[in-house]
C-alpha cells in the first residue's frame, strides 16, 4: 500500500475499520475478521456507501469457511461494485477506477461457483472476467488476476473442486 492509499484509508473510518478486521484474518484470525466485517455491514445497511459495501463485501468472502457464504459475500460485492463511480473510486484513491475491480470480482465468483460444482455459472463468470482484462495495468496486480483467471478456467476444465491453488 502507498503511504498516500494508508493516508486515505486512516482518513475514513470505515475502511480503517475495515481494514482491522481484514488484518485479523492475515494474523490467522478468520473468525474475528468475521464477526468485525459483519458488525460493519450492519452499520452499513444495504444502501450504505456502495465503495463501503464493496470493499468489505470482497474481503468478507475470502475469510468465509462456508462457500455457500463466501458466495454471498463475491455477489455483495459485485452488486455494489455496479453502483460505485470512478469519482467515488478516485475519492479514496486518485489511481482507481471501477472498471479495474471486475476481473477481481467476476474472478471470484468463478472460483467459488468451480468449487459448488456450478460449472456453467463458473464459465460465465471466468468469461466476464477475461472480457474486463484489459482494464489492468501491466503490473503485479494485473498479472496476479490473469495468471489466477487462467489457472481458474484450467481446474474448471479438469473439474478441479478442490479449495487450495
Amino acid at each position: 500500500m502507498t503511504d498516500s492509499a494508508a493516508a486515505d484509508t486512516v482518513m475514513d473510518p470505515v475502511l480503517a475499520a475495515i481494514t482491522e478486521a481484514v488484518e485479523a484474518g492475515c494474523a490467522g484470525d478468520p473468525g474475528a475478521a468475521r464477526t468485525q466485517l459483519a458488525a460493519i455491514w450492519e452499520r452499513l445497511g444495504e444502501d450504505g456507501d456502495p465503495f463501503h459495501r464493496c470493499t468489505l463485501a470482497h474481503y468478507a468472502a475470502d475469510v468465509q469457511d462456508d462457500p455457500h457464504e463466501e458466495l454471498r459475500w463475491d455477489e455483495r460485492a459485485l452488486a455494489a461494485a455496479g453502483e460505485v463511480t470512478d469519482e467515488r473510486a478516485r475519492a479514496h484513491h486518485a489511481s482507481l477506477h471501477i472498471a479495474g475491480f471486475y476481473p477481481s470480482l467476476h474472478l471470484n465468483l468463478a472460483d467459488v461457483h468451480r468449487r459448488l460444482g456450478h460449472d456453467a455459472d463458473a464459465r460465465r463468470h471466468l468469461e466476464l472476467a477475461r472480457e474486463r482484462i484489459d482494464a489492468l495495468a501491466d503490473d503485479g496486480y494485473g498479472r496476479m488476476i490473469r495468471s489466477a483467471i487462467e489457472r481458474c478456467g484450467q481446474r474448471l476444465e479438469r473439474g478441479d473442486r478442490s479449495a487450495d491453488s
